[in-house]
């Protein structure tokens, strides 16, 4: 048991991150899902293909694919949000149905985690925000163009 302070014993808050932060914390959870996803998915889908062609190809096109979903996600935009639900809910669509013709399920488990995920109401904000650029030069700095300018007899411009 720690000694506090007299009447301090209630005044200590939790820590609240910022809205923006939050949502940060969210977009990387939901980027984090999805390379689990890929690697469960290249994991679980190369040794069940029992090396058919067919079955590898659609294997590594799924990866490369969930590869892409991946640097769409790390965007942070409400269209990567939008294109992550659409692809997450058309991998269950074919997840299941392999699994119904061949009782393989592969990655359709991370897929289904990824939509709830991706579906609830915190994540679907913090996908609704703007992703933070990077920060701009103050208006009484020089850029490179304008410093060098005179240097090099006008010849960089800014």
């Amino acid at each position: 048991m720690r000694a506090a302070a007299p009447g301090a014993q209630g005044s200590r808050r939790p820590a609240v991150r910022p809205r923006d932060e939050q949502g940060q914390v969210l977009v990387r959870l939901v980027t984090r899902l999805v390379v689990a996803q890929t690697i469960a998915a290249a994991a679980i889908g190369l040794p069940f293909s029992k090396r058919q062609l067919s079955s590898v190809l659609i294997t590594l096109a799924l990866v490369a694919a969930l590869c892409v979903l991946v640097l769409v996600v790390r965007s942070g935009t409400r269209a990567a949000w939008l294109i992550a639900v659409g692809f997450e809910v058309a991998f269950v669509g074919y997840g299941l149905s392999r699994f119904f013709a061949a009782r393989y399920l592969g990655g359709t488990l991370f897929a289904i985690l990824a939509v709830g995920t991706l579906a609830h109401p915190a994540v679907a904000r913090a996908f609704a925000v703007m992703p933070q650029r990077a920060r701009q030069e103050p208006a009484d700095e020089l850029a490179l163009g304008d410093a060098a300018g005179d240097a090099c007899g006008g010849q960089i411009l800014g």
